[in-house]
C-alpha cells in the first residue's frame, strides 16, 4: 500500500530537520552534543544555562523529555552529563548537576535527581535503578545484558 504523498515528504525531511535542531542548540545556545546525537523537536532544554547541556556520542533525547541545569530556589547552575549511548525517555525530567553514565536507559517519565551509574536502568519518579549491567548500542539501543535487577528488586 502506498503512503500518502505527506507521510512520504515527512520521511524524506526528517533527518534534515533533526540536523538543523543540532546545529541550532550547537551554535547558537553552545550545548555540548557528540556525534549522532538525535533530540526530539518537542524535547526541552534548559535555555537558563544550555553551556551546561553534555550529550555523549549516539545517545538520544526522546519527546517531551526535559533537561534541567538550573536550580532558580538555591540559585545555582549545575552542569549535566549524559554519557554515550544512553536514551533518555519521553517525558523524563533530568535534575541539575546529575551525570548519567554510557549505556544508561532512562525510562519514560523518569524523574532523575541523583547520579545514575553507567550500564543501568532508571525508573520511577524519583528515578531509582531497577536493573545494572547492560549494554545499549547507537541512541541506547539495548544490546544485551550482564547484570541481574538491583538489589531492591532482588
Amino acid at each position: 500500500m502506498n503512503k500518502p504523498a505527506i507521510v512520504r515528504l515527512r520521511t524524506a525531511l526528517t533527518p534534515f530537520v533533526r540536523e538543523l535542531r543540532r546545529q541550532y542548540l550547537r551554535g547558537v545556545f553552545g550545548v555540548d552534543l557528540g556525534r549522532g546525537v538525535q533530540i526530539s523537536l518537542t524535547a526541552r532544554i534548559d535555555k537558563t544555562n544550555p553551556r551546561g547541556v553534555h550529550i555523549g556520542d549516539y545517545s538520544a533525547v526522546a519527546f517531551e523529555a526535559a533537561i534541567l541545569t538550573h536550580d532558580f530556589v538555591n540559585a545555582r547552575h549545575l552542569d549535566v552529563h549524559i554519557g554515550k549511548y544512553c536514551l533518555i525517555g519521553a517525558r523524563s525530567i533530568i535534575y541539575p548537576g546529575v551525570t548519567i553514565g554510557d549505556h544508561c536507559i532512562i525510562a519514560a517519565a523518569a524523574v532523575v535527581m541523583k547520579d545514575v551509574p553507567a550500564g543501568s536502568v532508571v525508573a520511577g519518579n524519583p528515578g531509582r535503578v531497577v536493573e545494572t549491567g547492560i549494554l545499549t548500542g547507537p541512541l541506547g539501543r539495548r544490546l544485551q545484558s550482564f547484570g541481574a535487577p538491583a538489589d531492591d528488586e532482588a
